[in-house]
Parts: C-alpha cells; structure tokens; sequence
C-alpha cells in the first residue's frame, strides 16, 4: 500500500471513531483545525501502533490540517529519522496549544537534540515554541534524562520567567517544568 493509500485509508477511519461532542467542546475552546473528528487519544495510539513508525507517512499525514492526522504524525515518525530541521519545521507550524504537547511528549522528547531543541525554544518569544520546549524538557525529567547541572539552572531561570508570561498555556508548561525541576 502507497504512503498516499495509507492517508486515505486513515481519513476514512476517522469518521468510524467520530466523536462529535469532543469535537465541538475542543471548536468551542478555540482549538481550531481544518477538520477534527474529536477521536480519543488512546484510539489514535491504538492506529499508531498498527502502522508502526514510518516517517512517509508521518510526514503526509503533518501535512493534513486535521487535528487526527497531526497527533497521529507525531506518533509514527521514528524519532531517530526526526532531525532537527523537520523538527523546527514542525514546531513552526503547531497551531495550538494540543499539538505542541503531542509534539514535545510524543516525539521531541525521544529525540537525540531534545535537550538542545527544547531550549532553544524556550528562550523564543513563540508561545507554541515555548510550550513545546517546556514540555519537552518536563518529559525528559521524567524519563530521568541526565541534564547537567548548568542546563538545569538556565532552564530554572527560564521556566521562572515564564511563569510572568500573559499566556495561560505558557505559565502552565512553566508550572510543570518547576514542579518537576523541584521532584528531581
């Protein structure tokens, strides 16, 4: 089967899965995608696990503004195969706070350069990047990843000053990150 017959037949899965009051609650908050089916994450896990990793496809599927595509995309691409070129790319074109998180929990923190990525982003004065790289370097805390001790003081001062941010979904990855950092 094609990369192409793959999107096609996931597409069309979707409506299987539809969940039209998850959809609307998440359209009522502002989450806004060209099409979202309101399927459960761990439906979309169980769909990722049948198509394994496969980097094509992810890609493909990150193309679509569908919020199913998107989060399935961030579960199939092989983290290995995710330099950070396609990194960035995809982390420029996150729109909304949901697919930053799937982004950095499922895929960013896997990654070989996720500590170096994730604080890049952290110190931009993009809200999605600060939200991925925040929650990135949460997960890789609690994947108990050894960050060294001058990381972790830049990061501390980061996650602090971004506790004062306007955005409610940046203070919040912030929150985390310091109750995490604290944990350690």
């Amino acid at each position: 089967m094609t990369t192409e017959e793959k999107v096609k037949e996931i597409k069309q899965s979707f409506r299987l899965l539809m969940d039209g009051v998850a959809s609307r609650s998440m359209r009522e908050k502002g989450l806004d995608y060209h099409i979202n089916w309101g399927v459960s994450l761990p439906h979309l896990r169980e769909m990722a696990a049948g198509y394994g990793h496969d980097m094509h496809l992810a890609i493909e599927l990150w193309k679509e503004n569908i919020r199913e595509c998107k989060i399935l995309a961030t579960m199939i691409m092989p983290p290995e195969e995710a330099d950070p070129q396609l990194l960035q790319l995809w982390v420029e074109q996150v729109g909304n706070q949901e697919i930053a998180e799937m982004l950095a929990f499922n895929l960013v923190c896997h990654t070989s350069d996720a500590l170096v990525l994730a604080k890049r982003w952290i110190a931009t004065d993009e809200k999605l990047s600060v939200i991925v790289g925040l929650n990135t370097i949460s997960r890789l805390i609690t994947m108990d990843v050894d960050i060294g001790e001058r990381d972790l003081c830049e990061i501390r001062d980061q996650a602090q000053a971004a506790l004062g941010d306007e955005s409610l979904s940046v203070r919040h990855a912030a929150n985390n990150l310091i109750v995490r950092l604290e944990e350690m």
